[in-house]
Parts: C-alpha cells; sequence; structure tokens
C-alpha cells in the first residue's frame, strides 16, 4: 500500500508521530524507527514541538503533544454534538421540558447542547454556560464514576456527599432538587465514550411545580434511554 500523500514534508512529519505512538523516544530512536536522517528527523521533531503536536519529557526525549489531545477532544465533542441533537428535541418533546447536555472542564461544567421548552415557566440554561460541579444533577453524574482521589477533592464543597454519588453510580442516574437553584429540579444520566468512560451528562431540567421533589420518578426512564442512544450512536460514528 502506498503511504506518500504526495507531499513529502507532510508524510515525513506523519512518520515522526507514528513513531512516538509506541512511546517516547530520543532522536536516534526516531532516525532508526522512521528511516529519514538524522538531521531531517531533528528538524521535524522540533517543527512539531513549536505547534506542541510534539513535547519532550523530563529526559529530553520526544513524545507526543498536548495540542493532539486537544484535536481529539474537539473533535469527539463535535462528534456528540451531531448525534445528540435530535435525541435533545425528542427528550424535550416527550417531557415538555428543557434538555441540556454538559462537559466537565475543570471546576466547572458547561452546556454544550440545549433544547428548550417553547414557553411557559422553564430552566434556560443557555449554550455556553458555565455551571458549578459542586451542585445538580448532572455534577453528579460527571463526577460519580472520577477515580477516588479526584472524587474525594471535588466533595469538600459539593451540597452532595459520597453517598449520593454511591447511588448515582448504582442506579445509572441522579436528581436533584433545589440544589443548584432554588425551586428548580432535575435528572441526569451519563454519556459514555470509548472504553464506557463518561463524557457528558444529559439532563432533564424544570420548575419543582411540574417535576415534584422526586423528579427521578417521572422522568429517569426516559433520560437514561436518551444517554444510551447517544452513547450507542457515538460508538457507531466512531467506528
Amino acid at each position: 500500500m502506498d503511504n506518500s500523500s504526495g507531499v513529502g514534508v507532510l508524510d515525513k512529519a506523519v512518520r515522526v508521530l507514528n513513531a512516538l505512538e509506541a512511546g517516547p523516544a530520543s532522536l536516534a530512536s526516531l532516525v532508526q524507527t522512521t528511516g529519514l536522517a538524522r538531521p531531517t528527523a531533528h528538524r521535524l521533531a522540533v517543527a512539531l514541538e513549536y505547534h506542541r503536536l510534539v513535547h519532550r519529557d523530563a529526559q529530553g526525549r520526544f513524545v507526543l503533544g498536548p495540542r493532539l489531545a486537544e484535536l481529539a477532544a474537539a473533535a469527539g465533542e463535535d462528534r456528540l454534538l451531531a448525534v445528540a441533537q435530535p435525541v435533545l428535541t425528542q427528550l424535550r418533546d416527550l417531557t415538555g421540558e428543557s434538555v441540556q447536555i454538559f462537559r466537565r472542564q475543570g471546576d466547572v461544567r458547561i452546556c454544550v447542547a440545549a433544547a428548550e421548552r417553547a414557553s411557559g415557566l422553564r430552566d434556560t440554561v443557555p449554550v455556553g454556560s458555565a455551571l458549578p460541579m459542586t451542585a445538580g444533577s448532572a455534577a453528579q453524574v460527571l463526577l460519580a464514576w472520577e477515580d477516588p482521589d479526584r472524587l474525594h477533592r471535588a466533595l469538600r464543597n459539593a451540597k452532595f456527599e459520597a453517598a449520593t454519588l454511591a447511588s448515582v453510580r448504582r442506579r445509572g442516574w441522579a436528581q436533584s432538587v433545589g440544589e443548584r437553584e432554588p425551586g428548580v429540579g432535575s435528572v441526569s444520566a451519563p454519556i459514555r465514550g470509548a472504553g464506557g468512560r463518561v463524557i457528558a451528562a444529559i439532563s432533564v431540567s424544570g420548575p419543582l411545580e411540574r417535576l415534584t421533589r422526586s423528579p427521578g420518578r417521572l422522568y429517569a426512564g426516559p433520560v437514561v434511554a436518551a444517554a444510551e442512544r447517544i452513547t450507542e450512536a457515538m460508538r457507531r460514528s466512531s467506528g
């Protein structure tokens, strides 16, 4: 099979990146693996380092850089948004309530997609809104499957407890009643990516006068089903 694109410098740069996929490599190792001349391998690795596609570890070896992870995350988010929007609309129409998707970004969760209730009293969360990771059913879902150390740190200022997150893991969904905002309730479920990792949370939210003080009893089933449809669509799109 011909692996040449016809753009020589690009093909050689990709050879360097492919070589680093196996792990850290010295310049000598890059030369041996890629078959490039030493000056060429060095020039390309340094240029890739400038663009953060390559990095150097504590031993001075070349490793894949952080920009690749950023691009992969952006591609994953684009794929998520593409497959999720029809499901969001269906869930909104089924429940009659506002629906959102949240992704964690450090100490906050970002609303990356939404389908709003057309009229009447509603819980409006505009796309791009940054909400705390210390309250709300989406925050519970995004934290519930974290590793123990990160989980412990996140619980320090949270309005929910470790027992709450254990319950979320057990039943596969979360609910909140006036936790983030008085008078507002929500139900959330995890959207999973590669390897079953939780990458986002889908939520239904609205006033407690409609959701009641047990919103999960009303909407856990539809929210979990919507999360599973998006998870499956993500799996198919990445295959």
